[in-house]
């Protein structure tokens, strides 16, 4: 349910909520909050609520250092975790300066601005997330561990799968804040899971894949738990990965989508410090199903793109490289500009890699273009991309590559 301004209010009187939290991000995806009391929802709606802007990494220092956070009231979402008695609220909110101008490194407006943009030219997207994490058991001071809590494999049962009721009791979570999941398994490595959930517009995807974090550490927290979204938490197992799943609307089956696997595979390389922003990053590359290599196949998982078997009737296409650091409004908006460029300009699409990228030999491999393999490498070339350029601030990109 979409609230208006008025009906939250309405909610929070009769639900006996006693804190609203105003929740946004920093540029790299980092969770931030304040929390308000109800008297304060009126001002909060009408100016805005004041924060200090020179604590937050990127956004700001001493000199010039107030912003205003606008809570969206459509966003409202009831945290289930929080006591039954005096209730918490969480609302998304946009960025501004004093005067009221948007604040350029407000990531959540930034993904708003290319949905608009996709409208104007006649299309629209729905996203879809898969992100999977580890579960790791903590020390008698409670500190993390990197002890896995269980050592099952891919898709078990229990007992030897201990990740089954926390997996379950995350989805009845999301379930009772209106996003809904698809499924949920153990993945490959030890203590190694994945929860799927069903997908939406670009904004309300990436809202619910904070959201998806947030109750996920809420849950192992509450279960004596760590969970590690990190993208190689183990050396040698599996690392985690946000796989993007994206449909285009209207399409023709085959020119529409190839065309925008085409535009999202000519610019991947340049989008990766953001799909990719961290050192850990790169190690995941080239192993274990995450892909090394601008390629794109059918239902296959050594590719960089793969098109399931599943998509005949809603076209969707699986992004494999990023991992869970990326900031999944940088992430999307930067996907869909691709998206459209190559809509736009009915990019050829490169033929279909129909092999196996993780067994081929030397020479098969060197007919394919490597996506960056080190953030440094990343960097240098979304900075000199006149594409990143256009589509991302300034100042958010001086702050992924300059630090």
């Amino acid at each position: 349910m979409k609230y208006s301004k008025e009906e939250v209010m309405q909610f929070v009187q009769e639900e006996d909520v006693k804190f609203i939290r105003l929740a946004f991000c920093d540029v790299f995806g980092k969770q931030k909050n304040i929390a308000i009391m109800p008297s304060e929802l009126p001002r909060a709606f009408e100016y805005g609520i004041a924060f200090d802007a020179s604590a937050i990494s990127g956004f700001g220092d001493e000199a010039r250092s107030d912003l205003f956070l606008h809570p969206e009231p459509e966003t409202l979402m009831l945290l289930p975790w929080r006591p039954e008695h005096g209730k918490v609220v969480r609302m998304f909110t946009h960025i501004t300066y004093p005067d009221g101008t948007p604040f350029e490194c407000d990531t959540r407006s930034i993904l708003k601005q290319a949905v608009e943009y996709a409208k104007k030219e006649g299309y629209s997207f729905a996203f879809g997330a898969e992100q999977e994490f580890y579960l790791f058991l903590l020390d008698e001071n409670g500190k993390p561990t990197k002890i896995p809590y269980d050592n099952a494999g891919y898709m078990d049962l229990a007992p030897d799968d201990k990740g089954e009721n926390i997996r379950r009791e995350i989805c009845l979570m999301l379930e009772q804040m209106g996003i809904k999941p698809e499924s949920s398994h153990h993945e490959e490595g030890p203590g190694q899971n994945e929860i799927d959930f069903r997908y939406s517009d670009p904004l309300s995807a990436a809202d619910n894949t904070m959201t998806f974090q947030t109750v996920v550490k809420a849950v192992s927290s509450r279960n004596g738990l760590y969970v590690d979204f990190s993208p190689k938490p183990l050396k040698d197992q599996p690392g985690n990965g946000f796989h993007i799943n994206v449909s285009v609307y209207p399409a023709n089956k085959t020119d529409d989508v190839q065309c925008m696997l085409a535009g999202i595979l000519n610019r991947v390389c340049e989008m990766t410090a953001f799909l990719n922003p961290t050192e850990n990053s790169y190690s995941r590359f080239g192993e274990n199903k995450a892909p090394s290599y601008v390629s794109w196949s059918r239902e296959n998982r050594s590719q960089l793109i793969r098109v399931p078997a599943s998509s005949v009737s809603n076209m969707r296409a699986e992004l494999r490289s990023p991992d869970p650091t990326a900031n999944p409004y940088i992430a999307f908006t930067l996907v869909i500009y691709a998206a459209l460029e190559g809509l736009k300009n009915k990019t050829k699409l490169m033929p279909a890699a129909d092999i196996n990228l993780f067994h081929a030999d030397e020479q098969i491999l060197k007919q394919f273009k490597k996506i960056p393999q080190t953030l440094k490498q990343a960097c240098e070339i979304a900075v000199n991309s006149d594409f990143i350029k256009t589509h991302i601030p300034e100042k958010v990109l001086e702050i992924y590559c300059n630090r």
